[in-house]
């Protein structure tokens, strides 16, 4: 049984604001592009601390795995990536992308 919590219904951007003042470390999963089936549309967000913790979703949960991977290395980097996920790619297959579709995500840390 899957239960919805107050912080499920919030931004992930809010959620990103208060990790930050909390005094975590974050970035945020920003989905730029797709072509074809995706699972979530552009603008969508998830995002992830250093511990990785994470909130929102930038697949439907296809990909969220490789992406909080990606964002730990771009928060200890502070480096940004666009990270691209579709059929063809091993990673996407992996992970489950199997919907037809491609999508691209731009992974920055904040702060």
């Amino acid at each position: 049984m899957n239960t919805v919590t107050a912080d499920d219904q919030i931004d992930p951007l809010m959620i990103a604001e208060r990790w930050m003042l909390d005094g975590r470390e974050v970035a945020v999963a920003t989905v730029i592009e797709t072509w074809g089936s995706a699972p979530r549309p552009v603008g969508s967000h998830l995002v992830i601390d250093a511990n990785g913790d994470f909130h929102g979703s930038v697949s439907g949960g296809c990909v969220e795995g490789a992406v909080i991977a990606e964002a730990a290395d771009v928060i200890a980097s502070g480096e940004p990536k666009v990270l691209e996920f579709g059929v063809a790619d091993e990673i996407a297959w992996r992970a489950g992308l199997s919907c037809g579709g491609k999508i691209q995500v731009y992974v920055e840390r904040l702060g």
